[in-house]
């Protein structure tokens, strides 16, 4: 699998992909490199907020941190606006020719499906739940740049960066993924700042975005199957034993 940062990044993978030590394996990160963990982790999530935005009420705790955040400078908007587009719709595919150029196809699709699949999906969550926006259901909201139309759950943009950041994360190099760490929950912060969610709607669309990005990796892992070391099964002669010359064949 071609990586973005060349051979420092396959190295960076091939050590992600090796087997782990029993430490690595209990800690956080070993248990959420399971895309069926993350399946299971992100749906949960998203029903339980979503049960808690269909009462279309904001509980005291949600609307306090709503207020902390929304209620920072204005002389924040521009520097919010640019992170606010690594959520939008066009990251997806902006995302996606970045890694086509870079020469991982297989990537490429993954940043593509996850990132239009998600912002699909949250249309179609918004008109299950219904939960209105901020401006509606909080008074004295501070409303930043055009005014969110539509309905408030979940947060589109918040799924987006979350299915990107995912995808992307095990290809990158250690500055990449220290970038991606904070700009991805920098995202849903950006939407509760310009007044356009409140924090359950962020919370249940980066949780779409987890879900949906762990199923499209369990479909490839299904599609692709790969050895415990990270290579294709066809590919490093996982599936045929290779033979060992014997000691009369004469090869070293």
């Amino acid at each position: 699998m071609t990586q973005l940062t060349g051979a420092r990044g396959r190295d960076s993978v091939a050590r992600l992909t090796a087997p782990q030590s029993p430490a690595r394996k209990g800690s956080l990160a070993g248990v959420l490199a399971d895309p069926r963990v993350r399946l299971g982790a992100g749906t949960t999530v998203m029903l339980v907020t979503a049960i808690a935005a269909r009462r279309h009420r904001v509980s005291r705790g949600e609307a306090t941190a709503f207020r902390v955040v929304n209620g920072l400078p204005d002389a924040l908007y521009p520097s919010a606006w640019i992170v606010m587009q690594l959520g939008t719709l066009g990251a997806a595919p902006a995302a996606a020719a970045v890694a086509w150029l870079a020469g991982d196809r297989k990537l490429a699709g993954r940043l593509l499906a996850g990132g239009t699949g998600t912002w699909a999906a949250s249309k179609l969550v918004k008109r299950m739940v219904r939960r209105p926006r901020p401006a509606t259901l909080l008074l004295g909201t501070h409303r930043r740049g055009p005014d969110a139309t539509g309905l408030g759950y979940p947060s589109g943009h918040a799924g987006v960066a979350v299915a990107l950041g995912a995808a992307a994360l095990p290809h990158l190099g250690p500055a990449g993924r220290a970038l991606t760490l904070a700009a991805v929950p920098t995202v849903g912060l950006t939407r509760v700042y310009v007044g356009a969610h409140l924090p359950l709607d962020t919370a249940g669309g980066a949780a779409l975005g987890l879900a949906i990005d762990a199923a499209l990796a369990l479909v490839q892992e299904s599609r692709w199957p790969t050895t415990r070391q990270g290579g294709s099964a066809a590919g490093n002669g996982a599936c045929c034993p290779r033979r060992h010359p014997g000691p009369g064949s004469g090869k070293a």
